[in-house]
């Protein structure tokens, strides 16, 4: 068994608030940090939202109110070029790219830009037509699940499967969409539960302030961590509150692969730390008083001490009734 490596999924979403400068600030950041991957959204607000669509209550506090969700979007767009040079931009920090996509335009252009897997919103996983066109995609698929019951979940992975997913390839994260979770509401046990009922490897899409819940998903065996972040929470936008500022992501990077080393590889065996201290901390079968040559072993003349150099005391009864083959002093370890 090999150690836990969890992929860490650094979400800079739309914090960029629609500036390729501080896309790229939010790139070194990440790669500081060292995370796996910086992950976008890709989305024309035409193609995702209806001109009169409400926003979030949430979205509705950190942003303008006047404004309709469509108008809000609409400034936070990325277009091809700007998905280009932040594509090139990561491969110079030696980061990988990820987008996620919010309408079949955008799923077929993160295609053509050979992205390394697709992630599916939270918000698509009833959306049929989604679904199916990122199943057929034939790539591996990471998928959220915030504001989704069981059977739901169980639904739509059946269609990526029936897609042409294959299920190895597949990997479904517990979330909960409310910005910013409260801790009553994250149940990261239902982690557990998707992983048991379902069969798939599991993750978790955090939207908890701090770093604590994704830090403990992954004692619990998540494989995929997803985490929002942003170069100042103060900035305006619909995310920003609710994210990790850049020390805070490093040190959630940190605890993590901390925690992997703590983990291990689930293999049962003395550590290279602990090996030397084996013959100190364990014991042997010794003469209890002077014993003669011929004499037989028993509980009378035996006894078991420290250290651990000589007969270990599990052979205890393969030692009793048989003779001795040398004189001994008190003490003496003893010898066949």
């Amino acid at each position: 068994m090999n150690k836990p490596h969890t992929t860490i999924i650094a979400e800079a979403g739309v914090n960029h608030n629609g500036s390729i400068a501080t896309a790229k600030k939010m790139i070194d950041v990440a790669g500081e940090a060292g995370i796996d991957y910086v992950k976008f959204q890709t989305f024309t607000a035409e193609g995702l939202v209806t001109q009169s669509a409400d926003k979030a209550e949430y979205q509705k506090e950190l942003t303008d109110k006047d404004e309709t969700q469509f108008e809000m979007l609409k400034k936070l767009e990325l277009d091809r070029i700007a998905h280009e040079e932040l594509i090139q931009y990561c491969e110079q920090k030696d980061i990988q790219f990820l987008s996620t996509a919010f309408d079949h335009d955008s799923i077929d252009f993160l295609a053509e830009l050979n992205i390394p897997f697709f992630k599916i919103p939270s918000g698509e996983i009833t959306n049929l037509p989604h679904l199916l066109h990122v199943g057929r995609m034939g790539r591996p698929v990471v998928m959220s699940t915030g504001m989704a019951t069981l059977e739901e979940v169980r639904a739509a992975m059946d269609v990526l499967l029936e897609a042409g997913v294959n299920k190895h390839d597949l990997t479904i994260l517990h979330c909960n969409t409310e910005y910013p979770t409260p801790i009553a509401d994250v149940n990261l046990r239902a982690m557990l539960t998707i992983r048991d009922e379902l069969g798939v490897k599991v993750g978790y899409s955090d939207h908890t302030l701090g770093i604590q819940v994704p830090v403990i998903a992954v004692t619990l065996g998540a494989s995929v961590i997803e985490k929002h972040f942003t170069l100042d929470r103060t900035l305006p936008g619909p995310d920003h509150a609710a994210s990790l500022e850049p020390g805070e992501l490093k040190a959630m990077v940190s605890a993590i692969r901390s925690i992997e080393e703590v983990l291990g590889d689930g293999v049962k065996k003395p550590s290279k730390s602990e090996k030397k201290n084996i013959p100190i901390a364990r014991k042997s079968i010794v003469a209890k008083k002077p014993i003669k040559k011929g004499e037989t072993f028993s509980g009378d003349n035996l006894t078991v001490k420290r250290p651990g150099t000589g007969i270990s005391p599990m052979e205890w009864d393969k030692i009793i009734g048989q003779s001795a083959d040398l004189e001994y002093l008190t003490d003496d370890l003893i010898k066949l």
